[in-house]
């Protein structure tokens, strides 16, 4: 029988690892630089997960290299993630399932990202009321913040909460893996690699003694939104958002990290409320939604808004998914589109419509567009008779594409 509480060295049991596993196994997931998958890993279950047990339980555990992969960024450029091994995966996740509990209740309730029962959303929806009582934002972005976190502020940081040996040295290894990028081994001084089932919590860890707690104890009359390196800063004046973007510059130095200049933006919350004329910029961007004034009926007649609608680089994120999906390479029929656009389109809809769904209209009405420009080179059809036919297919199965609710093919 086996012994799921058993233990060596340090307090790790096999349910610890058993449950990590599973987690890790749910959130999916590519192979790391040994080219072991999910799957390949699940053959010999048993003996991986022991092994990753006896190791971390007698310390003898090290964490492979991590494979580099490039993400193409909405806004431009290329973010890279670090992918671990799986074996890694459920390592990191034993060790955050652990120290979670411990940081958690001290996080500050405006932090989002990356936390239990926390969501973009939320953020969002306190964005937004924050923005109906404060004129001013400062838009803060953080240059290449996961890149450029310093360990040795960091594993600070974490002995805040711990000073349990087992935590401290993995942690420790894991921050200075080597990563594989461009066939060879680099060795990394700084930075926690995203990508990393516990880098998101590092990351928490470290933001709420720069900024969060910095924020509470100076600050504490500007309220602010944070998902992860992301956050929003409201203010009361011009010259208030001024004040608090440069202190808030000279704090990030201080902590070896670095505004982004051309990023890092004020923006006057201009609605029905704040009109005072102004020459600031009046719009920005959190969370893939853009805050800009928007004109909306009332039973008082209309009003101006401030109110947050899919950006202008999610909308572009989109369009390039869907031609992947809607072009001449895809030879199968309109249900095989449906399949696999609706997996992709909930989503969307989930997310950027939960506010505005009008201001998204256009992009369902191009993706129709796409859809008939399929139809005319399947189909060999010019522009109206494809055009037809796709009304057609909307008549008889109005739920073929989840977008249809939105925006008719008409």
């Amino acid at each position: 029988m086996i012994d799921y509480y058993e233990t060596k060295q340090h307090p790790i049991t096999k349910k610890m690892v058993l449950d990590a596993y599973s987690k890790v196994r749910a959130n999916k997931g590519s192979a790391g630089i040994d080219g072991q998958s999910l799957e390949k890993f699940e053959e010999r279950l048993t003996d991986n997960l022991y092994r990753i047990w006896n190791r971390m339980t007698s310390g003898s555990y090290h964490p492979e290299t991590v494979r580099a992969v490039q993400i193409p960024k909405k806004s431009g450029g290329y973010r890279t993630l670090g992918i671990p091994t799986v074996s890694d995966r459920i390592a990191q996740q034993v060790v955050k399932s652990y120290l979670e509990p411990m940081v958690e209740p001290s996080f500050h309730e405006d932090s989002y990202g990356y936390r239990p029962n926390k969501n973009t959303h939320d953020a969002l929806a306190k964005t937004v009321k924050n923005c109906g009582y404060y004129s001013w934002v400062v838009d803060l972005d953080i240059r290449g913040f996961f890149d450029n976190i310093d360990h040795e502020l960091l594993m600070k940081a974490v002995r805040v909460y711990t000073k349990e040996k087992w935590l401290i040295i993995y942690i420790e290894r894991w921050l200075k893996v080597g990563v594989f990028v461009e066939g060879e081994s680099q060795k990394r001084e700084k930075g926690t690699p995203q990508g990393g089932v516990i880098s998101p919590l590092l990351a928490n860890i470290f933001l709420h003694f720069v900024f969060d707690k910095w924020m509470e104890k100076y600050h504490s009359n500007m309220p602010f939104e944070r998902y992860c390196d992301d956050a929003i800063i409201h203010c009361t004046s011009e010259n208030q958002a001024k004040f608090i973007k440069s202190v808030v510059a000279r704090r990030m130095k201080e902590c070896k990290l670095e505004l982004n200049s051309e990023k890092t933006k004020i923006a006057y919350c201009r609605n029905s409320v704040h009109r005072e004329s102004n020459s600031a910029g009046v719009s920005f961007t959190f969370l893939g939604h853009t805050f800009r004034p928007l004109g909306r009926p009332t039973k008082n007649g209309w009003k101006l808004t401030y109110f947050p609608c899919m950006s202008e680089d999610a909308k572009k994120s989109v369009r390039e998914k869907v031609k992947e999906v809607v072009n001449r390479r895809f030879f199968g029929d309109i249900q095989g589109i449906a399949q696999r656009l609706n997996r992709m389109s909930k989503g969307w809809i989930n997310y950027y419509c939960v506010y505005s769904k009008w201001t998204v209209y256009g992009l369902w009405y191009w993706i129709n567009l796409k859809l008939v420009r399929w139809v005319m080179e399947r189909k060999k059809m010019g522009r109206g008779r494809a055009h037809l036919w796709l009304k057609k297919i909307y008549k008889q199965n109005p739920n073929l594409f989840v977008h249809w609710a939105l925006a008719r093919p008409y």
